[in-house]
């Protein structure tokens, strides 16, 4: 019999959610929450009531019986490092993401909703590919600074989800192909897979790698402090021009592509190059992770929102395509994702991990 798995997706400003039976899709949305009441909030482990009893309610006007799940799986936060895969959650899980040591982001709120839940009904709770796994090879994770390291915070949910797309579209076990997938959203990372393992990929939470529709990406680090020990910005204002109101909504004041394709048809020339840097940039990535793999590449794939469009897939293959065969996945169905995470396990496909 069909197994039932609620997922729970939480962003800045809406919590998505899903009902799957088996691999069918019965039912999705996405709850918005109104941003003042969201900012009234210290914290974004303090939102965790709030948002689940937003999805409660949507589930009962739905007449979705949550006695009916067989699972309940959330999206993965800012966890310590771990491998990839499915993990069931734990009270260690909850409780390093109350502390939140590496950072707050809503998919924090994830796997503690998804515990409260499925306890509530007895049945398990699971994450799926959080965004800190973490898979690099140590020689990527040193810099020239030796009291700074580089983290693994990237996409991974979606990234693996496409790599094992693209695996069985080439007919090859995942474990045995070299690739470089590059997520292309609100934030961009870029990995370069090797045998199954993401072994190198830019931290695309920490101005790391190619700007964004809201990201800074790398910056050179000189006018950056000089910019910082003027005391013209406070650590709060830094932290905006990298996260959130950098890259293409400090240059063209939005990060809304529709309006940003707009304005390049219409001849807006500095929206059309500001763009064009962007994909340079990414371009460059994909090359620097061609280095990581030693020219070995199977396939480059584009994956997220931005990958719809057409002039972005464009100018990032005429600079890419030498390196291996180009694979276009738009959007990202992180709600399948998460949902066949939890599958594969009840259906004895593989193991859930223990977090520790």
């Amino acid at each position: 019999m069909d197994k039932h798995i609620l997922a729970i997706n939480p962003g800045s400003t809406s919590t998505k959610i899903a009902v799957f039976v088996g691999e069918t899709c019965q039912f999705k949305t996405t709850i918005r929450h109104d941003t003042s009441t969201i900012n009234q909030y210290a914290s974004i482990i303090d939102q965790y009531d709030f948002r689940k009893d937003a999805i409660l309610d949507t589930l009962k006007k739905e007449n979705i019986d949550i006695k009916s799940l067989d699972a309940v799986v959330g999206r993965g936060g800012m966890l310590k490092p771990i491998e990839s895969g499915t993990y069931s959650v734990n009270d260690a899980m909850v409780d390093y993401i109350k502390q939140a040591p590496r950072g707050e982001h809503a998919s924090n709120l994830g796997c503690v909703i998804a515990k409260e839940i499925a306890e509530n009904i007895s049945v398990p709770s699971f994450i799926v590919d959080p965004v800190a796994v973490d898979e690099m090879d140590d020689i990527a994770r040193y810099t020239g600074m030796p009291e700074i390291m580089r983290d693994s915070l990237f996409h991974a949910l979606n990234q693996k989800a496409v790599a094992f797309k693209a695996a069985k579209d080439l007919n090859k076990p995942y474990e045995s192909l070299n690739m470089i997938v590059a997520h292309l959203g609100g934030g961009i990372s870029v990995g370069a897979h090797k045998k199954g393992r993401v072994v190198d990929v830019n931290n695309a939470l920490d101005g790391d790698g190619p700007m964004s529709p809201e990201r800074s990406g790398s910056v050179p680090l000189g006018p950056l402090y000089k910019m910082i020990f003027k005391g013209e910005h406070t650590l709060e204002d830094i932290k905006k021009k990298n996260y959130g109101q950098g890259g293409l909504v400090a240059h063209l004041g939005t990060n809304d592509g529709f309006e940003i394709e707009k304005r390049i048809k219409n001849g807006d020339k500095k929206a059309a190059f500001i763009y064009k840097v962007m994909c340079y940039q990414i371009a460059k990535e994909i090359g620097s992770c061609a280095t990581v793999l030693e020219g070995d590449v199977d396939a480059i794939i584009l994956t997220g929102g931005l990958a719809y469009d057409q002039l972005l897939v464009d100018e990032i293959s005429k600079r890419t395509s030498f390196i291996a065969k180009i694979l276009v996945y738009p959007g990202e169905d992180e709600m399948e994702s998460l949902a066949f995470g939890a599958l594969r396990v009840l259906n004895g496909e593989e193991q859930a991990k223990i977090y520790e």
